[in-house]
């Protein structure tokens, strides 16, 4: 199974159209994008359909500048899956299970860190048996290396307390573009800031 997960593209279709050739040269199955996957809430058409014209599957989730009302919008759209406060099974036999929550606990479109422990924590319960499991956020968490690289953009203590209890193999995320790219363990959790450039992981 090879993913290729992409967070804050911020609505550049140029970008999106050299990530979409890269899955498609890559061959990966499936796309994640870790949400500020549009400008501001607006003009939401173009960036998803980029991957979906390459035959992708693709799976999404808010970030701090993009509404539910847009993701779901985008996820109709393109028959893409919604995975804020939801959870699922890839690669079949329930090889790899992942679960994720969008947002931030800040910017236009928050949420608080004990909604944000809560709803992972729920996701988490229904892949539980899976033999890898991989948490998918737009935030990064609180006390890593990626929180220190960046004066105004602070971690979310849900996710980490959630890295903490839960720990996932693979911790997915974006948000703080200074961290970009920045691969860091907490606790048996591999953090990975899969950042505008993208990030193919072979699982």
């Amino acid at each position: 199974m090879k993913i290729l997960a992409v967070a804050d593209l911020h609505g550049d279709i140029s970008l999106a159209k050299a990530l979409a050739k890269k899955a498609e040269q890559e061959q990966v199955d499936t796309v994640i994008l870790c949400g500020d996957i549009v400008a501001s809430d607006e003009s939401p058409e173009g960036i998803v359909g980029q991957f979906t014209k390459k035959n992708k599957r693709v799976i999404l989730l808010p970030g701090n500048h993009e509404s539910l009302a847009t993701i779901n919008f985008l996820s109709e759209l393109y028959s893409a899956t919604n995975l804020h406060a939801y959870s699922m099974y890839i690669g079949g036999k329930k090889e790899i299970g992942i679960f994720g929550c969008g947002f931030a606990n800040m910017g236009p479109f928050g949420l608080p860190d004990q909604e944000i422990h809560a709803i992972l924590k729920k996701g988490f319960n229904y892949i539980k048996g899976a033999k890898k499991k991989i948490m998918i956020t737009h935030a990064h968490p609180s006390g890593t290396l990626m929180e220190k690289l960046s004066q105004f953009i602070p971690g979310s203590e849900g996710v980490q307390k959630a890295v903490e209890e839960l720990q996932p193999d693979i911790l997915l995320c974006g948000h703080v573009h200074e961290a970009e790219g920045i691969e860091e363990k907490l606790g048996n959790t591999l953090i990975i800031n899969v950042s505008r450039k993208g990030k193919v992981i072979e699982i």
